[in-house]
């Protein structure tokens, strides 16, 4: 909708009042030719018109109503572009009871520029938001596949360090989540083929000195001492076959990260042959068990657990000097149970307390190495603990020596 232009206006205005002059004046031919004028110079319709209100009920109508406003629209209304035909004007006269009376003449109609306006609105308007929609609407998709791409890349170039979710702000759709699960799968890739990576270096490393040690042997397995030199071999290869089962056994461990749920456990008998065995291996330490009537924890494994503590108890009395005690304390804490033990050996320092549960590590230092010990019993036992969603973790006691404590779910 648009006004008419002001000088449009008043020239309606001044062929309403001429045509009014002419009418109080009693002058129709003169008004008759006015409008023929007008009609054929503006190739329009124009009349005089007015009307009697005729009453058929009610009272009558008020005076200041007859005769204005009924015929056509006032030209200081707004005017419909839209609308094929132009409206009918009235201009009502002033002192007589009549309006003149035009359809708006095409020079006067506005909206001049509504062709190409309507173009606009239907046509290049709505394709230029389309094409802005289109654009974001392709940001928002292809930017989240390009991280996802040159993260891919990167992952396969061997940055196993990339993650993506972090650069997709705060967004949470599909790709968010496609983004989260490629981080969790780089996260596990990475972690495995590091500690692949690590595995084979240790084991490497590790494998060394026995075969150099089994080299020696046999190189002078002709010389002298026969007997001595095939039980030196025959020694040497079972532990060559011991670090290769518990490497492979850790190996398993790692990569699969178990969860064992097969049967109900009583952890003080199991406690109990565990610690009657290391009795009888080291007779020359005192072992000190700590325990109630029974323990009983469900959906877990002898397997697992077995082997576990086993590993702890023996790496204490290892450590532990001669004469003195070992301490195994089983307690229950709510919804689980608390295995303490704790020796009297010489410690960890306290920067390697979270390394001592990796494959391979040893402090050499500060724990005399045995020619047997290749540092993957607590690994070992860490990792058959977590298959039964245990967990265990290491501190030095205010008193010296080291105590493990192992956390067990009941359920």
């Amino acid at each position: 909708m648009s006004f008419i232009a002001d000088y449009d206006r008043d020239e309606l205005q001044i062929w309403a009042n001429e045509a009014e002059e002419l009418m109080i004046s009693d002058n129709s031919e003169e008004l008759e030719a006015l409008l023929i004028s007008i009609q054929t110079q503006e190739d329009t319709w124009a009349s005089v018109a007015g009307f009697t209100a005729i009453p058929i009920a009610g009272q009558l109508p008020e005076k200041s109503i007859v005769g204005r406003y009924h015929f056509g629209r006032s030209v200081d209304w707004k005017i419909h572009l839209y609308f094929k035909d132009n409206p009918i004007m009235e201009l009502p006269f002033k002192n007589i009871d009549a309006s003149f009376l035009i359809r708006l003449p095409e020079r006067m109609r506005p909206g001049s520029y509504w062709g190409t306006t309507r173009i606009l609105l239907q046509v290049f308007i709505p394709m230029a938001i389309l094409i802005a929609l289109f654009i974001v609407l392709y940001r928002h998709i292809i930017t989240p596949l390009k991280r996802l791409e040159k993260a891919t890349s990167a992952f396969s170039e061997g940055n196993y360090n990339v993650r993506v979710k972090k650069h997709l702000g705060k967004r949470n759709d599909e790709f968010t989540h496609l983004a989260a699960t490629f981080d969790q799968m780089a996260s596990r890739i990475g972690e495995l083929i590091s500690n692949q990576r690590d595995l084979i270096s240790d084991l490497s490393h590790e494998l060394r000195t026995p075969l150099t040690r089994l080299d020696i042997a046999v190189n002078s397995f002709e010389e002298k001492e026969t007997q001595y030199h095939i039980e030196r071999i025959s020694r040497e290869s079972q532990q060559i076959r011991k670090l290769v089962e518990d490497t492979l056994t850790l190996a398993w461990l790692d990569n699969e990260k178990p969860i064992i749920k097969q049967e109900d456990v009583d952890l003080v008998d199991l406690v109990d042959v565990l610690v009657e065995d290391a009795r009888f291996e080291y007779p020359d330490r005192h072992l000190v068990l700590n325990s109630p009537s029974n323990a009983v924890i469900k959906n877990s494994s002898h397997k697992a657990l077995a082997p576990a503590i086993e590993n702890i108890i023996r790496n204490a009395l290892r450590y532990t000097p001669v004469g003195q005690t070992v301490q195994v304390d089983l307690i229950h804490n709510d919804a689980q149970y608390i295995i303490n033990i704790l020796d009297q050996g010489p410690g960890i320092p306290k920067q390697y307390l979270n390394q001592i549960f990796q494959p391979f590590f040893r402090v050499d230092n500060a724990r005399i190495s045995e020619s047997d010990n290749f540092g993957l019993g607590l690994a070992l036992a860490k990792r058959h603990l977590n298959s039964v969603r245990a967990q265990v973790s290491a501190n030095n006691q205010a008193s010296g020596g080291l105590v493990v404590k192992i956390i067990i779910p009941t359920f």
